[in-house]
């Protein structure tokens, strides 16, 4: 179904090594309101939706997967360059301990993702307020992780990530609205 071209959906470029900005990014990496949750909540709801809408959960689920590799280039950016001694002051040493520089799903406290961080409801307007929150919940940390940093490279691509947050949370609106209309539709049989 997929085919994967070897680029990022948009480019990643950090100014400089940053171990604590890395920590705050694993929040949107394996965090209950990141990019693998938001990913997989979409594809898995995708069953359960009405055909007018279906392609738009694939195809922001499949985006969604490209903003998780967004930020696993962000995250190994940030601290390929980084010390033990840098490390341990941004509060990573536990996670160097247990995964060296390898990225691992948990959130910026240390907390493993969960399954238990994807909604499915099976009532198709139900699931879609939910993935309209989750959009505008990783809007907001992606401002708060953008108020976080002084490098401008890497705002400009958190910057994109959060406007991305805003598209898909219209589409999503838009995607209930054809739903409610459908629904109070006139049946003839």
């Amino acid at each position: 179904m997929w085919i994967y071209e070897k680029k990022l959906q948009y480019p990643v470029r950090v100014s400089k090594c940053d171990p604590h900005m890395a920590k705050l990014l694993l929040e949107q990496y394996g965090g209950a309101d990141g990019e693998l949750a938001a990913a997989l909540r979409y594809l898995n709801q995708r069953y359960s939706i009405p055909d007018k809408v279906i392609g738009l959960l694939t195809d922001i689920g499949t985006e969604e997967f490209a903003h998780l590799e967004m930020i696993a280039t962000m995250v190994y950016k940030l601290t390929k360059d980084a010390t033990p001694e840098m490390i341990k002051a941004a509060g990573l040493d536990p996670h160097y301990v247990n995964h060296d520089n390898a990225l691992f799903y948990q959130n910026a406290d240390g907390v493993p993702w969960t399954a238990a961080y994807i909604q499915a409801k099976g009532d198709p307007i139900a699931d879609l307020y939910e993935d309209i929150a989750a959009e505008e919940k990783a809007r907001a940390t992606y401002q708060w992780l953008i108020d976080m940093t002084d490098d401008v490279d890497l705002q400009d691509g958190l910057k994109f990530l959060r406007e991305r947050e805003v598209i898909h949370s219209l589409r999503f609106r838009e995607a209930v609205e054809i739903l409610k209309e459908d629904r109070e539709a006139k049946k003839v049989f």
